[in-house]
């Protein structure tokens, strides 16, 4: 072999080979997942433009129909809800004390009731009818809730404003809280916002065929000038004045099955009557009873 001199060019010819095809399916999978980012962020967004009111009224709206609406937490003056083990909804969460609802030693039968004579059956045409107006009562607590949402002057009132179920039916309560009344000292007249928060309900209420009781409450230590005038007659005279407004905003007076005063006879934390939150009027919207059997003995 030739040696190669100084002045020799040398070519290097070097062959690219053509890598192999990857396809696109990567893209697809790319633009699922920003899709899927795209929609969470939006879920968190309007999560965090949605108010507790409303959540719980979407919320009834997908729930069973056999399942009891529940809060838990801290909620203002309430102090939450939570559920014992029979699944009845019961005050007391966050404040020790606070009144039960239901009786948790009771076994809950509610409207569903069973057959007297007969403890071991229970009547379906009783529980199909608890179940239809439980149905209704979460839309009317749902429509309640936006009405009070769509007027600011509600709104902040919102900590004093409570809707539950209870075994006697739908209760709403307008309650004071500290700082907060929603009756001036002594008076029977609501504030405006109580008021506002009484004129809203009243169409709704009046679209249910159910009866509806007003009970006023006062709190145990108020002072009386009038010695013929104490805590009797004006927890009365708050649950008539709740009445007749309701009455002028559209409620008609054959809804009305009884309107009473209980002093402080029946305080929401009965190991505090003297707290703010037991000044309250109270609107109980009741199950309607089931019919009783023609064949069941009186």
């Amino acid at each position: 072999m030739a040696s190669l001199s100084e002045d020799s060019i040398i070519i290097k010819k070097i062959k690219k080979a053509d890598h192999a095809h990857h396809g696109g399916a990567w893209k697809i999978a790319y633009a699922d997942f920003v899709t899927a980012m795209m929609a969470f962020f939006m879920l968190l967004w309007l999560i965090s433009m949605t108010t507790p009111e409303q959540k719980l009224g979407l919320a009834n709206y997908f729930m069973p129909p056999d399942t009891i609406a529940t809060q838990s937490g801290a909620g203002g003056i309430m102090g939450g809800n939570s559920a014992d083990d029979s699944g009845a909804s019961r005050h007391g969460a966050a404040i020790d004390g606070a009144k039960d609802v239901s009786n948790p030693a009771k076994p809950a039968q509610g409207m569903a009731g069973k057959l007297a004579g007969n403890p071991g059956q229970i009547d379906p045409a009783a529980s199909l009818q608890k179940s239809t107006q439980d149905k209704q009562f979460d839309a009317a607590a749902a429509s309640i809730r936006q009405a009070w949402q769509a007027n600011p002057d509600i709104t902040r009132i919102q900590s004093s404003l409570l809707i539950e179920k209870s075994e006697e039916g739908l209760d709403i309560t307008i309650s004071d809280q500290e700082g907060l009344r929603m009756f001036a000292n002594g008076s029977k007249f609501p504030i405006d916002s109580a008021r506002a928060a009484i004129v809203a309900m009243a169409p709704l209420l009046e679209k249910l065929s159910n009866q509806i009781r007003i009970s006023g409450h006062t709190a145990a230590g108020d002072k009386y000038d009038n010695p013929r005038y104490g805590p009797w007659e004006l927890s009365s005279d708050r649950a008539n004045v709740v009445r007749d407004i309701l009455g002028e905003a559209g409620l008609s007076d054959d809804h009305i099955s009884a309107v009473v005063g209980r002093s402080t006879s029946d305080p929401f934390f009965i190991n505090d009557p003297y707290l703010a939150a037991n000044e309250r009027v109270k609107i109980t919207v009741l199950y309607t009873a089931p019919p009783v059997p023609v064949d069941l003995a009186p």
